[in-house]
């Protein structure tokens, strides 16, 4: 579904990316992991449009976007829920999620899988998003992003800042978008063994490479892995 090739992207004159290869096949979880500033976020916006990339290419179900505008890739089947949420504090839940129809659909917007795998945004439909919970915040971010129907959905952090039993609800909800929504899955996470228990397949980014790759369960044994991102799981 997605093939990236040697793709390097700058902030003005600092490099973040560097030749970086990727490839994420239809119906997978492929999971990025990394520590800070590995660039994990930068390679999910060059992947949608925000961050350019100055060499390489990106391919999208035959398609080649990395010269596209990010509305456009989301017209061709690409979401994101970004790191931090970025929901509008001001807008109740219901306008929050209207914002993720590029085509302006409200019609035809069909929020029924939204409301069934987060029952509580149903809830809360007509509160403002800035008094919802950090959970629930992320809730809504994911389903902004389900909004528009992806087929590749781009996860950054859901995790981040979450108590652990939210954590828990919020991987079996990916898992769950996954396999019953028929939506593949690239997933950027600094819980790496939340991530690789999760994931089909799985790579790893050090200062802007990738340094290793492979199935998911391959990864969860490797010692490198073990020693920089699972010691005392």
């Amino acid at each position: 579904m997605l093939i990236a090739k040697n793709i390097s992207s700058y902030y003005g004159n600092i490099q973040a990316l560097d030749n970086i290869s990727i490839e994420v096949n239809k119906g997978e979880i492929v999971s990025i992991i990394g520590s800070n500033g590995a660039g994990k976020s930068t390679l999910l916006m060059t992947l949608c449009g925000i961050v350019p990339a100055k060499t390489g290419s990106i391919i999208f179900n035959d398609t080649e976007i990395s010269t596209l505008p990010t509305h456009e890739i989301i017209r061709m089947g690409v979401s994101q829920s970004p790191e931090g949420r970025r929901i509008f504090p001001k807008l109740t839940v219901y306008e929050n999620l209207l914002i993720g129809d590029p085509l302006k659909r409200e019609k035809d917007i069909n929020l029924e899988f939204i409301f069934e795998i987060f029952p509580r945004l149903k809830e809360r439909i007509n509160q403002r998003g800035g008094t919802l919970s950090g959970g629930e915040q992320q809730m809504l971010s994911i389903g902004r992003a389900l909004v528009s129907q992806p087929s590749l959905l781009l996860l950054d952090e859901p995790s981040l800042g979450l108590a652990p039993i939210i954590v828990k609800q919020i991987f079996e909800t990916i898992k769950r978008i996954n396999k019953e929504n028929d939506t593949t899955i690239l997933l950027v996470e600094q819980n790496a063994f939340g991530a690789l228990k999760l994931s089909d397949r799985g790579y790893v980014l050090v200062n802007g490479k990738v340094t290793i790759s492979g199935e998911s369960k391959q990864l969860l044994e490797n010692p490198e892995i073990k020693k920089a991102y699972l010691e005392g799981v």
